[in-house]
């Protein structure tokens, strides 16, 4: 079924939005959660709580892009449940990992103005990886948008794990630096 029928049946409040949803993308969902969260019953229960919210959502939003829509929620959904249950291990450490990296060169924000400064921040970075190469970007949005391990990502992309590694700490450099170059103190 087609984007557009299924945002019409939220639109009209018909129950079958939600299946339709779960057959178009109940596996992208999935995939998203258990990247962060690696535990498959909370990773269920953060896509039925996709559902959820995009029937909530809808109206009086209707996205223009579902999939990325249905995307985020599902990441934001599984970030809140990670951070209820960050244990020391959880997820064999991969989200603690990646947002360690990142710390490297992206300031975390604490007060409303540093709030309000992390949606600027955000602008950049988006800028940013849309300027990347089309590997570059991929890889880097593969390890911290679905929080894969490089081994994932080496796979995925017939890479070896070392060249992941080395793509993501250039990539991390020239973000930093863009960064710095657009008057973000680090």
């Amino acid at each position: 079924m087609l984007d557009t029928e299924i945002l019409d049946l939220y639109w009209k409040r018909d129950e079958r939005a939600i299946a339709e949803t779960q057959t178009s993308y109940g596996r992208y969902c999935y995939s998203i959660a258990y990247h962060i969260l690696n535990n498959k019953e909370d990773s269920d229960e953060c896509v039925n709580d996709t559902w959820l919210r995009a029937w909530n959502a809808m109206p009086p939003n209707r996205p223009s892009h579902l999939q990325i829509f249905l995307g985020t929620i599902t990441r934001n959904l599984s970030f809140d449940i990670w951070k209820k249950k960050k244990a020391a291990k959880r997820g064999n450490g991969e989200m603690e990992l990646a947002l360690d990296e990142l710390l490297e060169c992206v300031p975390m924000a604490v007060t409303t103005e540093e709030l309000v400064e992390a949606a600027e921040l955000e602008r950049m970075i988006n800028t940013f990886v849309h300027s990347l190469p089309e590997r570059e970007c991929n890889v880097f949005l593969r390890r911290y948008w679905y929080v894969e391990d490089c081994e994932e990502i080496a796979e995925r992309y017939d890479m070896k794990v070392n060249t992941v590694k080395t793509t993501l700490f250039r990539v991390r450099n020239k973000l930093r630096r863009y960064l710095e170059k657009e008057g973000i103190v680090l």
